[in-house]
């Protein structure tokens, strides 16, 4: 393998707990060229390949707004329902219709 030419992150050195886990052959064998290609340790790239996936599902799942089927039926419901628009919004359209002109 080539040397390392990346820098040990700050944070690199403060990591305590451990985790582990089993790849093929194969798998290894394609994690630790492209640690190399990166110029990276393995266990480096490993853990932030792991990070950036936490990351990103973590950020897919709290972006995510989970309601009761009711309310989910009655937003359904309130979309369908015909128009009713309020007074404010009737005269805001006048003016609106007043105020610009268009060629």
């Amino acid at each position: 393998m080539a040397p390392y030419n990346r820098p040990y992150r700050k944070d690199d050195m403060g990591a305590t707990a451990r985790l582990e886990f089993r790849v093929t052959p194969d798998n290894r064998a394609r994690i630790e060229r492209a640690a190399e290609i990166a110029g990276e340790p393995v266990t480096a790239f490993a853990r932030s390949a792991a990070e950036q996936r936490a990351e990103q599902i973590l950020r897919e799942y709290e972006a995510t707004t989970t309601v009761p089927a009711e309310y989910f039926d009655e937003l359904l419901a309130a979309f369908d329902a015909p128009v009713q628009p309020s007074p404010a919004l009737a005269d805001a359209a006048q003016r609106l219709r007043e105020t610009v002109v268009r060629d």
